[in-house]
């Protein structure tokens, strides 16, 4: 099969390889992948800012594909079938944060396109137990971003609490799927961008944001949340300062640059920080389900297989609106 192959740490770029064909064991499956979405959490990986991946690895972990070899005991899925495969590929079962459904923090967790082998390739394994159903209605482009942007951007949304007021810090895919969700329960949304974005903005308005502006502007009014998925970590105390009292900042990265020091006083009035780690199944049930009452609308940029450095680089710069995703 044909793949995109991070062979050294910070290499920056992938390499195209012929792999075998992978051979699903006890509990897995295999995907003809029809498409896959470009992550941040991947220009992460292929950049060297997250430690240590099994190298070589094959990235991509919103991974949309049709179930095509069974391993051993898989009774969850039919050959033909279309399946999701998110970034959580294994948790151990058994630990405190497992068994309290508290998965996104087993120890021994490993994650699809960063210890397991993703979906920037023809083909590709996965656990069954985290392999999902997917919702009608959506093409395989449409769905790939619902698989992270969408899961980690729910989970985050739901951290933020009952604000009416929520701030939005780096308007990209996360932000364009949550933003939906959001208007739908009758929220109001603030869009904070790049400074000089005006097309990230105007994208931002004409998905409903309230308003948007350059990330060190003050909104109209004050939050009473905010979620940054920029990974910037200057913009923890940009966004304490803009969250009213009682107010949440939650960030929604797997990396973030470090955050610089600041006065006590904008944590202060019972404000809270806090962090989302990865995800659970149970959030891709939920998220799967809501989606399409919503219904979310995904906004995409389709991209071949051979041309992962480019979108990675697209990505990179802020040349999309939405999300790109690779089609083998």
């Amino acid at each position: 099969m044909r793949a995109m192959v991070l062979r050294h740490e910070a290499a920056g770029a992938l390499e195209a390889a012929d792999l075998p064909l992978p051979e699903p064991g006890p509990g897995q499956i295999r995907l003809k992948v029809s498409a896959c979405g470009v992550c941040r959490t991947d220009l992460h990986v292929v950049d060297g800012e997250l430690p240590d991946p099994k190298l070589p690895i094959v990235p991509g972990h919103e991974i949309v594909g049709a179930v095509e070899a069974l391993g051993a005991g898989v009774e969850r899925f039919e050959v033909g079938q279309r399946v999701g495969v998110p970034w959580l590929g294994f948790s151990c079962g058994t630990c405190g944060y497992c068994t309290t459904g508290r998965e996104n923090l087993c120890g021994e967790a490993r994650y699809t396109g960063y210890q397991i082998d993703g979906g920037y390739a023809e083909h590709c394994l996965a656990d069954a137990r985290y392999a999902f159903a997917l919702p009608e209605g959506y093409s395989d482009s449409e769905a790939a971003p619902l698989l992270c942007a969408g899961l980690i951007g729910h989970r985050a949304y739901r951290m933020a609490g009952e604000a009416k007021r929520l701030g939005v810090y780096g308007f990209g895919a996360a932000a364009h799927i949550m933003i939906q969700v959001a208007l739908w329960e009758g929220r109001e949304v603030f869009a904070f961008t790049r400074p000089g974005d005006e097309e990230a903005q105007g994208f931002a308005r004409g998905l409903g944001a309230a308003w948007a502006g350059a990330s060190g502007e003050a909104p109209p009014e004050e939050l009473d949340a905010a979620i940054l998925f920029a990974p910037v970590g200057a913009l923890v105390p940009e966004a304490l300062r803009r969250t009213a009292r009682g107010g949440t900042v939650v960030c929604a990265g797997i990396h973030m640059s470090d955050i610089p020091s600041f006065p006590y006083r904008i944590l202060w009035e019972e404000r809270t920080l806090r962090s989302v780690a990865n995800l659970t199944r149970r959030d891709a049930e939920e998220f799967l389900a809501l989606a399409p009452k919503v219904p979310v609308r995904t906004h995409t940029r389709d991209y071949p297989l051979a041309e992962a450095n480019r979108a990675l680089d697209d990505l990179r710069a802020g040349r999309l609106q939405g999300a790109a995703v690779l089609r083998p």
